[in-house]
């Protein structure tokens, strides 16, 4: 903020020359009397800051340094020194007073004291009960206080329909006849008054009363401010009932409550802004009770001068290492760094380095030349900042001088050696020698060292790049530091032709060949490119050469012959002359005769192709899926099967039910016809001898031959056996049921190949029969006997 200094009341307005002097820099330099690295730490305790001025009045512009004396103050205007006169003077604290501001011949002002105005008040008519509203704009340093009169008397600012905002604007709610009259602006500051054209404002009769849609007269203009200032968002509305104005942010943020003021009728007023507050502030004019809404938006930007956030740090080093120094500043928007050594600005270059938007100030194999003070300077459009620090060198006594006689002699296209003489003073300590390497056209930080003997005083160095300039300087190292660095010397290595280039061909067709190899844009640098040639293999001559620019990648040969076998040759070329070339043999028969086996895919066909395999793969599912459903039937249907020939075997043994003269004697025999049995084996479930059902049903391989086992008494009751039948084959097979009567068994049987048969029993049992015939069964067959109960 401005520094405002009151002329005398004696003496007429003068003009305001505002901040002559700045940017005013302060130098803190050691007295030359003292010795450089000896003097104490240095830092500003207070510093100067804007002013305003008054010609022919005296002005001060502060500052205070502390640190041990004796210490050198200088002070610029505008980047040139200013000299001691009698016309300034520096105090001893620092401060530099000038006793009589003036305008230095052929100068002008920065700005003047106060200018006209440049937006003057309009007449105004407007409806009783209604909004007027006044405007003038003056630009002034300091800046202009603003009043209204009307008709030449300063209205009153107590009437809450009067709302005066900072900006000049009058506004008036609820227009009476009694506010008619003449307004003038009228704007002031410590230099001068100046007074606007007058503005009518004529209040017509009462308005009709008839409903009138909300609207926005003025809205919020896009404002952009620097922090701890304030906003003043502007916005009038009318209507008729008269409409109620609201505020928010466009990013739906809260606008907050500190620091917040309506003022008037619906303008916001926004104190000590700071960088959050900045966005795009909506005006709303709502009809009472209905959702009928007017909108205006203006956008506020919040600016912050340049502040650090981290200040350098005064640095002791040895001579010959490396400096540093950080300063990090922010603001809003994000400001610029500049460094300063001594006052003067400095660059990038030699062994100095800025990095990270130059926020770090980097100083290699640092001299006594570097000792100085540095100045970190942050600044933006809201304002600039400024902090500094002090390099000392440390150099130690008895270190040698930096090596001398340096020379470099290029030996080949990637070779240099470097010779040197062995410094002249303090050499007996020298412990090695540090070669410095570089390419001359790049930075410093890309630099590369490689260590030397102390014995040796030249070095081939290796691994360079042909045709390119680089830089050597040498140091030399001691138990107690490095030397200084020896005079720097270029030397450039020697050219060569280049490498042969890598090539690979693609046939295109029949007739035609593409080659493609990398693009070398630094043949372009040394007159170079490319060289191609073809020839059929069984000719002797070349078709070219074919001359290619360094950048091209790629070549397509057309018109060749199908049934020839071609040899390529790529070679690049420069200033030395041409390199070994690529050679590629290259076949077009096997192209044209795989165009001729490799007829055009018919897509149609190939889709209905896959849309059949498609529909395959889908009946395949189904098909498996209905097998593994059959299996499972299959094994339930078994089970099914087993308890059907148990019953089956339960009915045969079992009494017959007919009369007793159709009775089978095998069958009264093998039951027996003891009632006391009989009720035994209801209870028992009418167990089965093993040996009976083997008489009932005799395994295959026993047809036609006698049993050798002894026949077991027909009478002798026996427990039913569990038997397993054997697993058939899926297809073809059906689960029948069978009858039997007294004379034969009857059934209904599904054809199952290849079903072995068993042979009737001797006593003319039931057995299994084979295919086609009708009487046997055909699901099951006794395999292994076990105990199971009925």
């Amino acid at each position: 903020m401005a520094v405002q200094r009151a002329a005398s009341p004696r003496r007429p307005p003068a003009p305001l020359w505002p901040r002559l002097l700045l940017p005013l820099l302060l130098l803190l330099l050691p007295a030359p009397s003292e010795g450089l690295g000896h003097s104490a730490e240095l830092a500003f305790a207070v510093e100067p800051s804007d002013d305003v001025a008054v010609p022919g009045q005296p002005i001060v512009l502060d500052c205070r340094v502390e640190g041990t004396p004796p210490v050198r103050i200088t002070w610029r205007k505008n980047g040139v020194e200013l000299p001691e006169s009698t016309h300034s003077t520096l105090l001893a604290n620092g401060s530099l007073m000038i006793r009589h501001f003036r305008l230095e011949p052929g100068g002008s002002p920065s700005d003047e004291a106060m200018s006209d105005f440049h937006v003057h008040p309009q007449a105004t008519v407007g409806e009783e009960g209604g909004v007027a509203r006044f405007q003038c704009q003056i630009h002034g340093l300091p800046k202009p206080l603003i009043t209204w009169e009307k008709n030449r008397v300063p209205i009153d600012t107590d009437n809450e329909r009067y709302t005066l905002l900072p900006k000049g604007v009058l506004q008036i709610t609820g227009l009476r006849a009694e506010d008619g009259g003449i307004f003038h602006c009228v704007a002031s500051n410590i230099a001068s008054i100046r007074i606007s054209h007058g503005a009518r404002l004529t209040v017509s009769g009462s308005g009709s009363g008839a409903y009138k849609e909300p609207a926005i007269l003025v809205g919020p203009e896009n404002l952009t401010l620097t922090v701890h200032q304030t906003a003043v968002l502007e916005c009038v509305a009318t209507g008729n009932p008269r409409p109620i104005v609201s505020w928010s942010r466009l990013d739906g943020r809260p606008i907050g409550v500190e620091g917040i003021q309506v003022l008037g009728t619906g303008n916001l007023i926004i104190s000590d802004v700071t960088v959050q507050h900045s966005g795009v502030y909506v005006c709303a004019a709502n009809r009472p009770g209905t959702r009928v809404r007017r909108t205006a938006q203006g956008r506020l930007v919040v600016q912050a001068p340049a502040e650090f956030v981290q200040h350098p740090q005064s640095i002791s080093r040895p001579a010959g290492t490396t400096a540093m120094f950080t300063c990090q500043a922010q603001g809003e928007p994000p400001p610029h760094v500049t460094w300063l050594k001594n006052g003067q600005v400095l660059g990038p270059g030699g062994h100095v380095r800025l990095k990270n938007n130059n926020s770090t100030l980097t100083i290699s194999g640092i001299g006594p030349e570097d000792e100085a003070i540095y100045q970190c300077v942050a600044e933006n459009s809201a304002g600039s900042s400024q902090a500094s620090a002090r390099l000392t060198v440390l150099w130690a006594e008895g270190l040698p001088g930096p090596p001398r006689n340096v020379r470099a002699v290029s030996v080949s296209s990637t070779e240099v050696r470097v010779s040197w003489s062995e410094p002249l003073a303090n050499t007996k300590e020298i412990i090695g020698y540090v070669l410095h390497i570089r390419k001359a056209a790049d930075p410093p930080e890309l630099e590369y060292q490689e260590a030397v003997s102390k014995s040796t005083f030249q070095h081939l160095v290796s691994d360079l790049e042909p045709s390119t300039a680089y830089s050597f300087y040498i140091k030399a190292y001691t138990p107690r530091g490095a030397s200084s660095a020896s005079v720097p010397t270029l030397a450039s290595t020697l050219g060569e032709a280049p490498a042969p280039p890598p090539l690979s061909v693609r046939v295109l067709g029949s007739s035609s060949l593409q080659l493609l190899w990398e693009p070398w844009p630094r043949l372009a640098q040394h007159e170079g490119g490319f060289k191609l040639f073809y020839r059929p293999a069984s000719k002797t001559s070349f078709t070219g050469p074919i001359l290619l620019p360094g950048t091209v990648s790629s070549y397509n040969l057309s018109q060749l012959d199908p049934t020839a076998v071609y040899e390529v040759k790529l070679l690049a070329y420069n200033q030395h002359g041409d390199g070994n070339a690529t050679v590629r043999f290259v076949s077009l028969r096997g192209a044209s005769e795989r165009t001729a086996l490799s007829p055009p895919c018919d897509c149609r066909k190939e889709e209905a192709a896959n849309q059949t395999s498609t529909t395959g793969i889908v009946i395949g599912i189904h098909i498996g899926v209905t097998c593994i459903i059959f299996c499972v039937l299959f094994l339930l249907f078994g089970q099914r099967g087993r308890v059907l020939l148990c019953k089956d075997v339960e009915n045969q043994l079992s009494p017959p039910q007919g009369p007793r003269s159709q009775r089978d004697p095998g069958i009264l025999a093998l039951n027996g016809a003891r009632r006391g049995q009989r009720g035994q084996l209801g209870r028992d479930e009418k167990r089965v001898d093993m040996k009976e059902l083997e008489q009932l049903f005799p395994p295959a391989s026993a047809a036609g031959q006698p049993d050798p086992r002894p026949t077991q008494d027909p009478a002798a009751p026996a427990p039913c056996e569990e038997t397993q039948l054997s697993v058939l084959p899926l297809q073809g097979c059906g689960l029948m049921e069978g009858k039997t009567t007294e004379a034969k068994t009857t059934e209904a049987t599904a054809p199952c190949a290849g079903l072995a048969a068993a042979p009737p029993p001797p006593d003319g049992g039931p057995g299994l029969l084979s295919e086609g015939q009708a009487s046997r069964p055909a699901a099951a067959r006794v395999t292994q006997p076990a105990h199971s109960e009925q």
